[in-house]
């Protein structure tokens, strides 16, 4: 089935329609990689401890917190999506992340009001993992929907693509920050400026969203499953979101170690300064968002498993050598080199997967089936690997040690194209068989 589209048919509903749908992406990623990149200020205003490591754990560990309610959250919400349509239930999804943005940036300091302090933080990252549950399935699927025919990896590229911007946004705002004040105030309260403009735009979200339309796929589909329906599918079709799962992998452990962390990663471990560290991150972020329709463009022409396996291969030959040489000369120019490299792996495996995971997924369940993989994907690997990483480099004393578990992930998303294409393959050749 050819995708549909939005109607009126044109370039420029298109693209207010991407413009739109994926705003709310933007404001999930600027507030995750704000909490990545100011983890070390988080931990001294909400979790202080005995040692600066400890303090930085339970800071990372309460990020990769709200990664574990992504899976619930892309069950139920994501269901619900699958239910009421894609319009109504994005708007939910952005409601929910925006009252826990609201939580962490109004909440005082552990000194001020005690155990409460860290308390509503984890509530508020709760609340944002949940909601982040459906909405990158949603606005995948959305975008899938919405592509003209033989373009969809180039549409739905534009689901990660938003998210570079707010890498963009939020990096450029901590290297002004780190130019107009010390260290001490941002410290102390210029770490939440840059979360107060996420609450501010808020607003600016919810009224393009409540323009959106919903998709002609959608509203094509004679019948709309209940949510104890979608379910059971979900149930019965476990061994394709296990191994949609193995295949994020390898693009949320990618995503975090070049964004997220790579900012903690230069400065705590390569000594290198907040400036030099924001710099690369934003760099990258543009590389990123470069790679990424090249990436889905690439997998329109020539198919998804040729890229997923290609760029699957080059990860596990190269992630850790890469970060075994910037670990041996940490410089600015090392730093931005490896994280360039690893940006272009990430931008073409992640340009080829998105679409790849929307159509392995049975269409009555798309939008639940996509979230749950991908939800249990960041949980399982991308949202703690900056504490991953972290544990890593402590334990082997190995500077270069977040290659390993990047390595790792590109392993099981190798072995995961290779079950799911080989299952498609038998699944053609049954119906060429019975069918003609």
């Amino acid at each position: 089935m050819q995708p549909a589209s939005v109607n009126p048919a044109t370039l420029r509903s298109r693209i207010g329609a991407i413009f739109r749908v994926t705003s709310g992406n933007f404001l999930e990623q600027f507030d995750f990689f704000l909490f990545g990149f100011y983890a070390t200020y988080i931990a001294h205003t909400f979790f202080p401890a005995s040692s600066e490591f400890a303090s930085l754990m339970m800071t990372f560990a309460v990020f990769g917190a709200g990664f574990l309610m992504r899976p619930l959250g892309a069950v139920v919400l994501g269901a619900y999506i699958d239910k009421v349509g894609r319009r109504k239930g994005l708007i939910v999804t952005l409601s929910i992340m925006a009252t826990g943005t609201f939580l962490i940036v109004l909440i005082p300091s552990y000194n001020a009001i005690g155990l409460w302090a860290p308390f509503f933080v984890l509530l508020g990252r709760l609340l944002q993992g949940f909601s982040a549950g459906a909405e990158l399935g949603g606005v995948s699927v959305y975008l899938a929907e919405i592509a003209t025919p033989g373009r969809k990896g180039f549409y739905t590229s534009w689901q990660s693509g938003s998210q570079q911007v707010a890498i963009m946004v939020a990096a450029a705002m901590g290297f002004a920050l780190n130019a107009l004040l010390d260290d001490a105030a941002i410290r102390e309260w210029g770490w939440r400026i840059p979360f107060l403009f996420g609450c501010l735009i808020v607003p600016f979200i919810f009224f393009l969203r409540r323009k959106l339309e919903e998709t002609d796929a959608f509203n094509s589909r004679r019948s709309h499953p209940e949510i104890s329906d979608v379910f059971r599918t979900l149930v019965k079709n476990w061994k394709i979101v296990v191994a949609g799962m193995l295949m994020v992998a390898m693009t949320t452990t990618a995503f975090y170690l070049i964004t997220v962390y790579a900012p903690t990663f230069g400065k705590k471990v390569l000594l290198l300064s907040a400036s030099d560290s924001l710099l690369v991150t934003l760099l990258v972020a543009v590389s990123n968002f470069i790679w990424l329709p090249i990436g889905g463009a690439i997998s329109d022409r020539f198919g998804r498993k040729p890229v997923l396996i290609t760029m699957a291969l080059i990860a596990i030959a190269t992630s850790y050598p890469a970060l075994k040489f910037l670990a041996a000369d940490p410089s600015f120019y090392s730093m931005l080199g490896v994280l360039l490299w690893l940006s272009f792996i990430y931008g073409l495996y992640n340009g080829a997967m998105i679409p790849a995971l929307t159509e392995i997924m049975p269409a009555a369940v798309r939008v639940a089936g996509f979230s749950l993989a991908y939800s249990l994907a960041t949980a399982v690997f991308g949202g703690f690997t900056p504490a991953m990483s972290t544990v890593l480099i402590e334990v082997t004393g190995d500077k270069a040690a977040p290659g390993l578990w990047m390595s790792f992930a590109a392993v099981c998303a190798l072995l995961a194209t290779l079950f799911l294409y080989k299952q498609e393959s038998q699944l053609h050749h049954s119906v060429k068989k019975n069918f003609g």
